[in-house]
């Protein structure tokens, strides 16, 4: 039962460390282009040099 004291708010924590760094990537526009990084591996990245 003690250990519940300790498990508890380190599971919150984690949990809102998880919220927070999801909210931060939301903000910062990392979801925004999500087929530009799927189609960009396939460029042959000489070609684009040559353009």
């Amino acid at each position: 039962m003690t250990t519940l004291v300790y498990l508890i708010p380190v599971a919150l924590f984690l949990g809102a460390l998880g919220l927070f760094g999801f909210l931060w990537a939301l903000r910062s526009g990392q979801y925004e282009d999500l087929d530009g990084a799927a189609e960009r591996i396939l460029i042959d990245p000489d070609e684009r040099l040559n353009d």
